[in-house]
């Protein structure tokens, strides 16, 4: 069987879309007709049907969420530790899939191989599914026997990646907000509270002071040209957006942002923390370490540290050892370069990278806290300092009227 995405009006002329596993197009139409349904399209999801079309091209861009990747290698382990086939467990995960995304890439990977290829490669079908890392560890599975093993390693994986990712994030969060508020709260100040309190005494023959004054200004110069500014800042983000887009923007973006004296560090932390737990399944699992070099590239998102994982690869083909054509790169901590050194020299190799990559992931963690304990009393410090400036240039006309009074 294969499988065929349909769409159909019910009884009520409501849209059904869904995934069926049958034989043919018109063993699906008659399916549909048994349950009541009128079909408008009935689509193959195999990627090597020829009636998927333009639609089926569309669909083989979607992509599953990390989490949700997670939970299919976790269900795949243990369906495999279970002796059942490839087939039949692919079966069930289908049934289970909670979303129709899912439901569809797993029908075509089905459908690759009931026509004869392996896991691995009904995978290679589906790459924004499926990152390359993961198919290259199945691959290594399936040759081995240990296809369940894998499967399992690939879910702690990824469990690992997203509750580190998670963690980062909702540590960043706060500032984020307070900086957020605080911004907004001072634009309503200028824009609106300043100039409705001030203006009682510009008609007056007091001279203003000149905090006062210049806060008017400011308050004036935002309420002519603010929408200018606003506009013009979405513009800069829109063709900033676009040119990192372009490899040779993006990797200078990427060599400054390394080189910043707070960004820089963070940035290479956590790209060293992905790039040596990558390695560490990749090599534990049996993988060849040019081919895990290979493919742990894929997930160094900063372009000059990946092209540093690049010239590692290079470097290893031609006979070097990974520890010194790491280093050579400069580009890597040296903590991580003299464990994966170790690591040679012992014979633990997959072992003493594992040991790598959690240093760097306690040491990304550490970094991003003492970030956010610094940065959320500068926020609070600056934001109340401009909030205070506001408050005076508000109130120093008050004040010397009533001194005049007296």
């Amino acid at each position: 069987m294969a499988g065929y995405r349909f769409e159909a009006l019910d009884a009520g002329g409501k849209l059904k879309r869904g995934v069926l596993e049958v034989d043919s197009v018109r063993q699906a139409r008659a399916l549909l007709r048994e349950r009541g349904l009128w079909t408008l399209a009935v689509d193959a999801l195999a990627p090597l049907a020829a009636s998927a079309g333009p639609r089926r091209r569309l669909w083989r861009r979607e992509k599953i969420g990390t989490a949700q990747l997670s939970l299919l290698m976790r269900q795949f382990a243990t369906l495999a530790a279970a002796n059942l086939t490839v087939e039949h467990a692919l079966n069930a995960l289908i049934e289970q899939a909670d979303t129709e995304t899912v439901r569809e890439v797993l029908a075509g990977v089905r459908g690759e191989v009931l026509a004869g290829q392996s896991l691995a490669r009904a995978m290679e079908k589906f790459p924004r599914a499926f990152p390359e890392m993961y198919r290259t560890l199945i691959n290594a599975g399936e040759r081995s026997g240990q296809l369940s093993h894998v499967m399992a390693r690939l879910a702690d994986y990824a469990e690992q990646r997203q509750a580190l990712r998670s963690k980062v994030g909702l540590v960043l969060i706060y500032p984020l907000i307070v900086s957020t508020v605080a911004a907004a709260v001072i634009v309503v100040l200028l824009t609106h509270v300043v100039p409705q309190v001030v203006g009682v005494f510009q008609n007056s023959n007091q001279v203003l002071p000149w905090l006062t004054r210049a806060m008017i200004g400011i308050s004036a110069f935002l309420k002519a040209t603010g929408w200018y500014w606003l506009a013009a800042l979405t513009m800069a983000a829109v063709v900033f957006h676009r040119a990192l887009k372009h490899p040779a923007s993006r990797f200078r973006f990427d060599a400054i942002a390394l080189r910043l004296p707070i960004v820089g560090p963070l940035v290479r932390s956590a790209n060293a923390t992905r790039f040596a737990s990558t390695l560490a399944i990749l090599v534990q699992s049996g993988v060849p370490v040019l081919a895990s070099l290979h493919a742990a590239a894929g997930v160094v998102s900063n372009l000059p540290m990946r092209r540093a994982v690049e010239q590692t690869e290079r470097m290893l083909g031609e006979g070097g050892s990974l520890s010194r054509s790491l280093a050579r790169t400069h580009m890597f901590p040296p903590l991580l370069v003299h464990l994966i050194a170790s690591g040679e020299a012992s014979g633990e190799l997959g072992g003493m990278i594992e040991r790598a990559a959690a240093s760097q992931a306690r040491e990304l963690e550490h970094r991003v806290s003492v970030l956010t304990s610094l940065l959320e009393p500068v926020l609070i410090l600056v934001m109340g300092g401009i909030v205070l400036l506001i408050v005076l240039a508000t109130l120093l006309p008050i004040i010397e009227l009533n001194q005049l009074v007296r």
